[in-house]
């Protein structure tokens, strides 16, 4: 997105270098648009096999990793913005349908007298907050190890995810349901990626790479069918996975999405 560039463009004086990584198993052609779109100086990196899941922790879009000169981590994976988010006209009132259309069909889906439907977009837009993150690193640029936002090692470390047994073995079935996407054995890899999503749920890098390769492809494609993650209204029983955008958002409690980790 063009916001990472301007800021990139503010701060590069103050030797900060901006590296923005898709996740996306697709080719390369998935992420060309919005890499052009951005006009990037920096470095635009394509991880297909969610490397920065596995090695530093990453769990959702879009995640920041604060790395120092010496390659010293001094905040972990959490989620953060450039700034305020500017979408071209069309994408965001195209999103903006997509939304809509996705609460109609889950107040459809309640009886009647039921409890009322969440607001998607508010538990998405609640946590972090997005308009004043760059402020921090803008800190940290100028203000280096003494920037009150900047972690020594051992708090880097309380402040990273656990890493207990069942994350590697979701980290092995993701890789696995990438290989078997990739050679078109589908069924395979639906098991596999259904099998990475229970053992680590709060993943949603990981969800949500699974969901939109089927998603796009019921959707048409086109400008946001990759942000297609659910089934469509009448396609509920042919869904494949166990676990669906919508439905696991709409489980979650405020600030639970992206968790707020700087005040």
């Amino acid at each position: 997105m063009p916001g990472w560039q301007a800021l990139r463009t503010e701060l590069h004086p103050l030797g900060v270098e901006i590296v923005t990584v898709s996740l996306e198993l697709s080719d390369p052609e998935a992420s060309r648009p919005f890499i052009e779109a951005a006009a990037p100086e920096h470095p635009s990196l394509l991880d297909p096999t969610h490397k920065l899941d596995a090695l530093f922790g990453v769990v959702n879009i879009p995640n920041v990793i604060w790395i120092d000169e010496e390659g010293i981590i001094v905040r972990p994976a959490e989620p953060g913005w450039p700034g305020p988010m500017h979408y071209p006209e069309s994408f965001a009132k195209r999103m903006a349908e997509r939304m809509a259309e996705a609460a109609k069909a889950a107040a459809a889906a309640k009886d009647e007298g039921g409890p009322k439907p969440p607001d998607l977009m508010k538990l998405l837009g609640s946590g972090q907050v997005r308009d004043s993150y760059p402020d921090a690193i803008r800190d940290w640029a100028r203000n280096g190890a003494s920037s009150a936002f900047a972690m020594p090692p051992n708090h880097v470390v309380d402040a990273s995810q656990p890493r207990p047994l069942e994350k590697s073995e979701g980290a092995a079935h993701f890789e696995l349901a990438n290989h078997f996407w990739r050679i078109g054995e589908r069924d395979a890899a639906i098991r596999h990626f259904n099998e990475c999503h229970q053992l680590q749920p709060e993943n949603w890098t990981y969800k949500r790479q699974a969901w939109s390769l089927v998603g796009n492809e019921r959707a048409g494609g086109g400008e946001i069918g990759r942000f297609s993650q659910a089934p469509l209204p009448g396609e509920e029983a042919d869904w494949p996975f166990d676990t669906n955008f919508n439905d696991n958002v709409a489980e979650l409690e405020p600030g639970q999405y992206y968790p707020k980790t700087i005040e």
